[in-house]
């Protein structure tokens, strides 16, 4: 999967959905470009999402869409991107490009971004006076550390490279400017033989990984990092710990050591490309029995089975996108929000069957 210097690709080539909505309309995916002195290119100036589409019974269901979107808007409000995009809007455009991209699962990547007025072009660190570009893609991406990792775990190192200062950049925020910082993490574990890194915050307590939250089970408890230890509020690691209020298993936000990751009994990622991820070991320590360990593999189970539509989620999470877009019910059978609202041109008899492409991998 991962090779000695890490520049092999880690994942498959996806199929990606042939089209892109883009401002209220969906566009051929071939159009979607941004010109070359973009503020974005330059200055690192967007904001993104990532969402997952499953595949269920009754069809594709996206999970937990209005709060990804939700965080989407949050994150364009820290960074001062003022749009007239909401929420419906949004995740209504979510739905009809999956409807139209035929893919049973998906990954769904909504990005705001500050672009050129080719007309009147601004340059420098002010972005004020550049228009802002929304877009939403969509590709059929498998398991973001591997296939096999589900199961039996991924080795892991503490990074060099601390996790950012919460007042030097906002951590809450899901920013491309942040990734920077992941890339680092994530080339320094590659190079180094590991499938992942560990960041510290500048205190020194476990932060989270490159693109994934953490938690460690230790004495029949599961711990995760607060807040406060400069983490992006992960939708999956809510859903985690909801999952283990309803599983009867003893959560908590607390700071965490490093040297608490070697002792632990066990150790997972969480996150929407990583999903849940067993650790089996750190900086060549083994975690526990060197594997997917029980607690881990409970949750997981209940992860799985609520994304598949086949167990009751602690809230309305899926959004079935094979639903009227009257009303999306959820997977716990209640009624959400209406999906319509889009300002996006009518499919037409004309308009072609979508077709699949393939492009270099992608990584999150």
């Amino acid at each position: 999967m991962f090779s000695k210097d890490g520049k092999a690709k880690d994942i498959a080539t996806p199929r990606i959905c042939d089209v892109v909505w883009h401002d209220g309309e969906f566009i051929k995916w071939d159009d979607a470009r941004v010109h070359v002195m973009s503020h974005v290119l330059h200055y690192g100036s967007s904001i993104f999402e990532g969402i997952r589409c499953y595949a269920t019974k009754r069809g594709p269901a996206i999970f937990r869409l209005k709060e990804h979107m939700q965080r989407f808007l949050n994150s364009a409000k820290i960074y001062r991107m003022d749009h007239t995009w909401k929420l419906d809007q949004l995740t209504a455009a979510s739905v009809e490009l999956v409807e139209r991209s035929g893919l049973d699962q998906c990954y769904i990547r909504p990005i705001l971004f500050r672009s050129l007025d080719e007309a009147r072009p601004a340059f420098g660190v002010n972005p004020f006076p550049n228009p802002l570009a929304c877009y939403i893609g969509a590709w059929d991406w498998g398991k973001y550390l591997g296939d096999e990792a589900i199961e039996k775990g991924v080795d892991v190192c503490v990074s060099t490279w601390n996790r950012l200062t919460p007042n030097s950049m906002p951590a809450m925020a899901k920013s491309g400017a942040n990734y920077m910082n992941s890339q680092l993490i994530k080339m320094e574990a590659l190079v180094n033989g590991f499938a992942e890194g560990i960041a510290l915050d500048d205190r020194g307590y476990v932060s989270e990984g490159s693109g994934e939250n953490i938690f460690m089970v230790s004495n029949g408890m599961v711990l995760t990092p607060p807040l406060s230890s400069s983490i992006l509020a992960g939708i999956t690691r809510d859903s985690v710990i909801q999952i283990c209020h309803e599983l009867g298993i003893t959560v908590k936000e607390r700071s965490i050591q490093r040297a608490a990751l070697y002792v632990a009994d066990e150790l997972f990622f969480s996150g929407t490309a990583a999903e849940i991820t067993p650790i089996r070991s750190v900086d060549r320590i083994t975690v526990g029995a060197g594997g997917r360990g029980e607690m881990t593999e409970k949750i997981q189970k209940a992860f799985f089975e609520i994304t598949k539509g086949e167990r009751k989620a602690p809230g309305d999470w899926l959004t079935y996108v094979n639903a009227t877009k009257k009303s999306q019910p959820g997977n716990n059978g209640n009624q959400s929000d209406k999906t319509s609202g889009v300002s996006a041109p009518a499919k037409s008899a004309e308009e072609p069957v979508l077709k699949y492409q393939t492009a270099a991998s992608i990584t999150d």
